[in-house]
């Protein structure tokens, strides 16, 4: 296919999601009201929560998408590992240069220019209320730092391949025409309207489409590279860049999927979403029913008030000197039954709360150790907490921190930052690198090491105490080394598996010279006890 082909099936997939749109401008209304613009336009300074009588739902939103970079990227700690794939273990060495290029990277990552905070912060809210984010990486204009986005859900389309994975991706750019032309010069064609807009008109703007698709679909030599990157001219119908790539240039994080679908959604806003309308007429009635309460509508006899009627502090009403009173109040306040007010704040509270639950803020809490709790308490909370957070944390790591962590791997290798590959040390020449990652799951999955340690070493002292022969069983280097790691001991405070086996034998070459030495001075002192012994025997011989 051509890339004229390839845009007109990214038209036609912009056509289909458009009912989808449709339902993330609800989500957006009733939960992310910053985001509610996917069939609308909002002028700037518009009131984003202007229609809403509470907050409580998009709080709860907001909650939930801040939680993710707190718990699972968070700044003033490592929070991702690089280690080998399909290795349990790693030797100190191999260990230490893997842990360089967890430096290297870390510092790309968090280089301001590369606005990676930015970019995730953004994405996190988008994956929190749709189930989905669209962010790119990538090199920046200079080529010398990171660069990362993210991309409004709206702009963006795409299809699975026959492997699941996406192997068809279009995002809609509209830029002006002084950006288009800093971007693209010397890359390929722009357009003669574009070139005059430039000029005179700079801020004018146009339509591009960015397509990054598998290699197999675009009529071209992709150099043995897997994909394409493409760039057409919406606004005039013209190819301006074509360019084989090794990465996939769009992380795509997809929460929940269904099988019908290459769109995700959020589990948690499917819960959320009617009890978020709900909440808010339910506000409004109380609302209503308190403005009723303090300011109560008031019956007024005809002919009688002689003017407006004054309910405010200090108010004056002024009525017919005429009037007999004795017919009744000239003016009262209508008789209303309130009793069900309190059972409309009850009915608030238990959809607050199921609001509350809909978001996992329940199950975000560590489990809290009590110092009267015994440590199989304390273990069985640990494992429900890891129960009720599985369905965040799993698919956050694997679909969104482990892609972007991934593709940034590449895009450094790829272009020199972790240094020569000939000068890293054998066992990680052509190996796959897989990225390990620190969460307050992951922190209780290993810090469970060091307690089960613990508990084995008492385990086989009441064994050694029955049979000696117990202590061979346990592999005690192995079960500390494993237990320093899960606790956070980082591996340059380790001696390397060669260093430890060197030091056993500089031990046991030092204990048999001592054994040496204490048998030839044992020897000695039975020479000399013997010579002793022969004189004694020549003197009373004598």
């Amino acid at each position: 296919m051509d890339a004229k082909r390839l845009s007109e099936i990214a038209d036609d997939l912009f056509s289909k999601k458009f009912p989808l749109n449709s339902l993330w401008q609800e989500i957006g209304d009733n939960l992310y009201p910053e985001r509610a613009d996917f069939t609308m336009h909002r002028p700037l300074g518009s009131d984003f929560a202007a229609v809403t009588m509470t907050s409580y739902p998009i709080m709860c939103r907001r909650d939930l998408g801040n939680s993710f970079s707190t718990m699972l990227r968070p700044v003033a700690r490592p929070w991702f590992h690089v280690g080998r794939k399909y290795q349990e273990s790693e030797d100190t060495e191999t260990k230490q240069i893997l842990q360089h290029f967890e430096t290297v990277q870390r510092r790309a990552m968090y280089d301001p220019g590369a606005l990676f905070t930015r970019a995730t912060k953004e994405g996190d809210h988008d994956f929190a209320g749709f189930g989905q984010c669209v962010i790119s990486a990538e090199l920046n204009k200079r080529r010398d730092g990171l660069l990362y986005r993210a991309w409004h859900l709206r702009d963006c389309a795409w299809q699975e391949n026959e492997e699941g994975q996406i192997g068809f991706f279009a995002r809609k750019w509209k830029a002006s025409a002084n950006t288009l032309v800093r971007t693209f010069e010397g890359k390929g064609p722009i357009h003669e309207k574009i070139l005059t807009a430039a000029s005179k008109t700079p801020f004018e703007e146009f339509e591009y489409l960015h397509i990054v698709c598998d290699a197999e679909m675009y009529d071209d030599n992709a150099r043995n590279r897997p994909r394409w990157s493409i760039w057409w001219d919406k606004s005039h119908g013209q190819l301006v860049e074509a360019v084989p790539i090794w990465g996939r240039h769009y992380i795509v994080p997809r929460w929940q999927t269904v099988s019908s679908s290459q769109y995700a959604y959020s589990p948690a806003t499917v819960c959320a979403l009617p009890d978020a309308r709900l909440i808010q007429a339910m506000t409004y009635t109380l609302l209503e029913a308190g403005e009723k309460a303090t300011s109560p509508p008031m019956i007024a006899t005809k002919d009688t008030i002689r003017s407006d009627v004054a309910l405010y502090a200090g108010g004056i009403t002024w009525v017919d000197n005429e009037y007999d009173e004795r017919l009744g109040d000239a003016l009262r306040p209508i008789s209303q039954d309130f009793r069900g007010f309190n059972f409309g704040l009850e009915m608030n509270r238990d959809t607050r709360a199921m609001i509350h639950k809909a978001f996992f803020l329940d199950a975000l809490t560590l489990p809290q150790r009590a110092p009267e709790m015994t440590a199989y308490e304390v273990s069985q909370r640990v494992q429900e907490y890891i129960r009720n957070a599985l369905p965040i944390f799993e698919p956050m790591e694997m679909e969104y921190n482990a892609a972007l962590c991934d593709e940034t791997f590449e895009l450094l290798w790829r272009n020199g930052a972790f240094g020569d590959p000939r000068s890293w040390p054998k066992t990680l020449r052509g190996a796959e690198i897989e990225f390990n990652f620190e969460s307050p799951l992951h922190d209780a999955i290993e810090q469970q090491k060091g307690q089960i340690y613990t508990e084995g070493n008492k385990l086989v002292a009441e064994a050694v105490s029955l049979d000696p022969s117990a202590k061979f069983v346990p592999k005690a280097e192995v079960a500390l080394r494993d237990a320093l790691m899960g606790i956070g001991v980082p591996a340059k405070w380790l001696n390397s598996e060669a260093d430890v086996e060197a030091m056993k034998k500089q031990q046991q070459q030092q204990e048999a010279a001592q054994q040496t030495l204490a048998a030839m001075e044992q020897g000695s002192n039975v020479a000399k006890n013997l010579g002793q012994s022969g004189m004694m025997n020549d003197v009373v011989g004598q």
